[in-house]
């Protein structure tokens, strides 16, 4: 019996040797699967440290995050130590500065609006201008018969009766005409239906625009005293065109909203163009106003140069939520009147990083 045991043992111990030939031959080890050649031991240690590897880079911080805290952070460091520079350099480089304007900002309403056709105003007008000279031709005569009334020269009754209907008709066509233009041009103008204005007289010949202006409803409050406008697609900073005087306007069929009628001289934009229409409303905010052209891109991030002393510039972050006709509103680290580089702005930027080619 114990020698059957001790078969069976040497039958076992063949068939694992055989085995570990045959795992030997393809590389692996029996126990662990990792390459040949490596001990158990070995094998333990290589995958222990293999997990702490990547439980370390689990816990580890974001480096790329940390680069771009340390950059911002670079960049604004620089930007409080500013540039300074000698009166050649300033010459070279061709930097001009200007001192910031003082300017009130108040938050804006964006509609649109349409630039009309002077055709349909000057037809107006001449509809109304023969409406007015033929009601008072019939009154005129209206009023003649009456005094020649009961005299030799009297005319019959039934001519003056004539006269009374066509002095009715015409009275009753000036009315209808002058309503009609009312749409045109809005129930209360600033000259009052006096066709004989100058302002209706420009109008007319197509000196002056009238533009129909729209805000969607509840974003407009009140009549304001002035618009500014640009052509769609423009940023608010580009709406260059003031445009007064404002009075109401009815009501557009195709947009809800609150209409307005202003005006506009002729040839900055076309006959029939649509435009982008900005309205001011709110408490009035002080500030500074940065040209377009002073401000400079770096890191995300808008800025712009200030001198602080005769040859020192600063870069100062600038706020660009609060645009204005021709750049934005600062309401912090800039007053007005301090002097902001206008011209060369970016060369400035570039000496400041390094990448300038401008001689020292």
């Amino acid at each position: 019996m114990k020698a059957s045991r001790n078969e069976n043992l040497d039958m076992k111990i063949t068939v694992l040797a055989a085995l570990c030939l045959a795992l030997a031959a393809c590389g692996k080890s029996p126990e662990t699967g990792v390459s040949q050649g490596l001990a158990p031991e070995a094998n333990a240690a290589e995958s222990a440290a293999a997990t702490k590897d990547a439980a370390h880079q689990a816990h580890a911080p974001d480096d790329t995050k940390d680069d771009d805290a340390d950059k911002k952070g670079g960049d604004e460091e620089k930007g409080k130590e500013g540039v300074s520079l000698t009166p050649e350099q300033v010459e070279k480089l061709g930097l001009t500065s200007q001192p910031a304007q003082a300017i009130d900002y108040r938050v804006e309403s964006a509609g649109y609006g349409v630039v009309l056709d002077h055709q349909v105003i000057a037809q107006a007008v001449a509809d109304l201008q023969v409406a007015q000279a033929t009601a008072q031709f019939s009154h005129a005569s209206l009023e003649r018969a009456r005094k020649l009334h009961g005299t030799p020269g009297a005319e019959s009754a039934d001519i003056e009766q004539t006269a009374e209907q066509k002095a009715a008709v015409d009275s009753a066509t000036l009315v209808l005409t002058t309503e009609k233009l009312s749409s045109s041009w809005g129930m209360k103008p600033p000259w009052k239906g006096n066709i004989h204005d100058p302002r209706v007289q420009a109008l007319a010949r197509g000196e002056t625009q009238l533009v129909r202006v729209t805000f969607p409803l509840g974003s407009a409050p009140g009549i304001p005293n002035e618009l500014q406008g640009g052509r769609v697609g423009t940023s608010r900073t580009e709406a260059t065109a003031a445009m007064h005087p404002v009075w109401l306007a009815p009501g557009d069929a195709n947009i809800p909203g609150r209409s307005y009628f202003t005006l506009l001289p002729a040839g900055t934009v076309a006959e029939g163009e649509r435009l982008q229409v900005w309205a001011p409303g709110g408490t009035a905010t002080p500030g500074a106003l940065i040209p377009t052209a002073a401000v400079v891109l770096s890191g995300g991030q808008y800025w712009c140069y200030v001198e602080k002393t005769p040859g020192t510039f600063v870069r100062i972050a600038v706020d660009t939520s609060r645009p204005s006709s021709g750049g934005y509103v600062v309401i912090e680290d800039i007053k007005p009147g301090d002097k902001v580089v206008t011209t060369a702005a970016s060369q400035l930027l570039a000496k400041e990083n390094g990448s300038s080619e401008e001689p020292d």
